[in-house]
């Protein structure tokens, strides 16, 4: 019975679930494909909005014989308020730091593996050119193609597939002759693995999304501090009040942050690809080859 009731319900929690969740991730990838001034400069306007409204809210909502306990209330608030906020900043700037320094390993441990390649390709016996050629196309394909745009987080671009099909053609073909020897096609085969696997870790985390709720826990913090600020000096002149443009600022550029570090594949911090570009411009220089 009660599977009957989780099956019969199950399909309407999921997509009333679903709608809102999607409609916040839309946000948030939307926030997160920004320019990085747009995020700074926004983040800040809406912090001194929301500072703005409230010191007015206060004045227009709260009756004036009970206008005396605000500071009461809003006082011993502050210090809560900004220890969660900046408890739940510290983290999730961290950890978003923590995975723009993953992504960027990635990026390398691909060009390793490509180098690997490479140089295995300059094994006696072998015919060098036809896999520094698809290699070459590989690369120059995945930074042209798969490198900021939904591909990446999707690896489904039609153009990099047909590189790195020809780069698996070119290697298994020169590694299946006789002539080459089974350690040297083992090598060669072992290599290509290393660069279609770290290929498929750079495309798992670029199909990454931030937490749903990371965000919606930070900007709620971040706004309630806003809030309260602006609630203490709601009698205050405008000149005093200037004061919470700090607080305001803090929690604006924050959040900019947070949202600048969560897209390393398609936010304003890109991963750098120089790990890439530097196996790329070896091939063509003929560096794997003993150079010109």
């Amino acid at each position: 019975m009660i599977d009957e009731e989780l099956q019969a319900t199950g399909p309407m929690c999921r997509r009333v679930g679903c709608s809102w969740e999607r409609a916040v991730g839309d946000v948030v990838d939307w926030l997160t494909s920004l320019p990085a001034v747009v995020l700074v400069v926004g983040g800040l306007l809406l912090a001194l909005l929301v500072a703005a409204v409230a010191r007015i809210g206060v004045r227009m909502l709260v009756p004036v014989e009970e206008r005396d306990r605000v500071p009461q209330i809003a006082t011993p608030l502050m210090p809560t308020l900004g220890a969660a906020f900046a408890i739940f900043a510290a983290l999730s700037l961290a950890s978003e730091a923590g995975y723009l320094r993953a992504a960027e390993g990635l990026v390398s441990d691909e060009a390793a593996a490509a180098s690997r390649l490479a140089w295995a390709a300059t094994s006696p016996r072998v015919q060098s050119e036809p896999i520094h050629a698809a290699l070459l196309d590989y690369l120059q394909t995945t930074r042209a193609k798969e490198w900021k745009s939904p591909a990446a987080a999707s690896g489904d671009d039609p153009a990099t597939a047909r590189a790195i099909a020809g780069l698996e053609r070119s290697v298994r073909t020169e590694a299946a002759r006789p002539e080459v020897g089974s350690t040297t096609g083992t090598e060669l085969v072992v290599s290509l693995d290393g660069v279609t696997d770290s290929r498929r870790a750079r495309i798992a985390a670029a199909s990454r999304e931030v937490p749903t709720l990371y965000v919606v826990t930070l900007l709620v913090s971040g706004l309630a501090l806003i809030v309260n600020s602006g609630a203490l000096v709601f009698r205050s002149s405008l000149r005093t009040s200037l004061l919470i443009v700090g607080v305001a600022s803090v929690v604006g550029l924050s959040l900019a942050l947070l949202f600048a570090l969560s897209a390393p594949w398609s936010g304003p911090l890109i991963v750098s690809g120089h790990p890439l570009d530097a196996v790329i411009g070896d091939l063509k220089s003929g560096f794997f080859q003993g150079g010109p």
